[in-house]
């Protein structure tokens, strides 16, 4: 075993590595890949800060003259950062830095989750190493994302939930309730963690007819998630609800190709980390050898897996091959074999294997660095780069209070975050005379756009005034009434 001073080194070491190759992002804009989401989240983080400050108010800046009040997953993650905005002013490093927080609590809580599940220190420390270097929580934990909050709180759910299995103090039971309540708050999907306590009740109440009340409570902690989602999905009856449900043209090719690609590449290359696999694949061969199955953890586990895998069919067309961060549910339990696999290979009486698995730890880091770094590319960001080079230009062109058009965007979130306006967002060339009308008519007095196919219209060069500015391909221009 190894002791606390050492285990204090060991992970205090993790996170010192972790920050050193960070360290050049704290200072690099919103990139790469998912940017849309960042974006969408840092505009609800200013929001707050710049304008309402409810949190039962989260805004969007794709609002045209409305309100923009958008409610999806609660916002309490965005509204603590603009507490810290309200504190430090808007400065974007403050989401990375908080953000990359975030992740360091999740680290720690993956160490504490493996820890109260297996009763060893060395497991939990292989456990938080090799959480750090997925590649792609390597890449999501500087990124302002609420799924970053769902799965901090989910983690740390899961380990007070096995700590009060060993010791029975109501108190960590409580506690467990609150974050696990707290991370489906943040966001839904992580309402499958809920389904670990709730198999074990079941499971116990066999002999102990007291764990009934227990799960009753549960239960009671869900009632401020149902209240949210109630309101605020149930009236619009968003895609991730009705799941593959929702979808028309799911043919069964393209089921098996999206299969195909999580379980050739997502899962081995983003989710564990190549240099993992190894350790993931005889954590299996482990738990078959000493018959770990027959142990009641083990099928707490293994129903937890079939509900992640269910959720995963549910949603595979959301989810499909670019949505990776939908699968963040599964971090926990990939890397709870992984660290199993881990422990009992490093413990071997083979001594090649051994030194095989160090040598497989060892290079974790430089495996997430090469697979995740190049995400954040600000020669190829994601969007018009145009956006990013001339930001602060654009910005200052035009009173922030001012609504605006702006476009091409795709994603409604990426172009207003960066010119920083609220107002309309169009895509695909999509602005005819009767949009643009409408849109002036509502109170749009500028447009930025950054493609000639739209403002070299006839039809819309009719309700330009006069050019105020062009940089690289995006051109603002005053708009007239008509």
């Amino acid at each position: 075993m190894i002791n606390k001073r050492a285990q204090f080194f060991i992970l205090t070491g993790t996170i010192l590595l972790s920050f050193l190759m960070h360290f050049h992002v704290f200072t690099v804009d919103l990139v790469g890949y998912h940017v849309w989401r960042q974006t969408q989240t840092q505009n609800n983080i200013e929001s707050f800060y710049k304008e309402d400050f409810n949190i039962l108010h989260p805004k969007t800046n794709d609002r045209g003259n409305g309100s923009g009040i958008q409610r999806l997953e609660f916002p309490v993650m965005q509204w603590l950062f603009a507490c810290f905005y309200k504190l430090f002013g808007d400065h974007l490093i403050i989401s990375r830095i908080l953000s990359f927080i975030i992740g360091i609590f999740s680290m720690i809580g993956i160490y504490f989750l493996l820890k109260n599940i297996f009763h060893n220190s060395v497991i939990g420390l292989i456990g938080a190493w090799t959480f750090t270097f997925s590649p792609v929580f390597y890449y999501y934990t500087m990124n302002p994302l609420p799924d970053n909050f769902a799965l901090c709180c989910s983690i740390w759910g899961l380990a007070f939930f096995f700590q009060w299995i060993s010791q029975k103090i109501f108190l960590q039971l409580f506690i467990s309730g609150c974050l696990l309540s707290l991370g489906i708050l943040a966001k839904l999907p992580f309402i499958l963690f809920l389904s670990v306590p709730v198999i074990y009740f079941f499971l116990e109440t066999k002999s102990n007819r007291k764990y009934y009340l227990r799960f009753l409570f549960l239960f009671l902690l869900l009632i401020p998630p149902f209240i949210w989602y109630a309101k605020a999905i149930a009236p619009h009856w968003s895609p991730v609800v009705y799941g593959i449900f929702d979808e028309h043209n799911l043919s069964m090719i393209r089921i098996l190709d999206i299969l195909q690609f999580n379980l050739i590449s997502t899962l081995p290359e983003l989710l564990i980390n190549y240099g993992s696999v190894f350790f993931f694949l005889y954590g299996f061969y482990y738990i078959y050898k000493k018959e770990v199955y027959k142990n009641i953890r083990f099928k707490i586990f293994l129903a937890f897996a079939v509900v992640l895998l269910l959720y995963f069919l549910y949603e595979m067309h959301i989810i499909a091959k670019i949505h990776d961060y939908y699968l963040f549910p599964f971090l926990p339990l990939i890397f709870i074999t992984v660290s199993y696999g881990c422990f009992h290979l490093l413990n071997s009486q083979k001594k090649l294997l051994v030194r095989f698995g160090f040598f497989l730890l060892l290079i974790l880091p430089v495996t997430a660095y090469v697979r995740a770094d190049t995400r954040w590319d600000i020669q190829d960001p994601g969007f018009n780069s145009d956006l990013l080079v001339y930001k602060n230009e654009l910005r200052n062109a035009v009173p922030d209070t001012a609504l605006c058009i702006v476009g091409n965007d795709e994603s409604k979130n990426i172009f207003l975050y960066y010119v920083n306006k609220r107002g309309w967002a169009f895509e695909n060339n999509d602005l005819d005379s009767i949009k643009i009308k409408t849109m002036i008519d509502k109170g749009a007095e500028y447009l930025y756009c950054d493609s000639r196919e739209v403002d070299e219209k006839k039809e819309i060069k009719s309700f330009l005034d006069s050019l105020i500015i062009q940089k690289g391909t995006v051109k603002i221009y005053t708009l007239k009434k008509k």
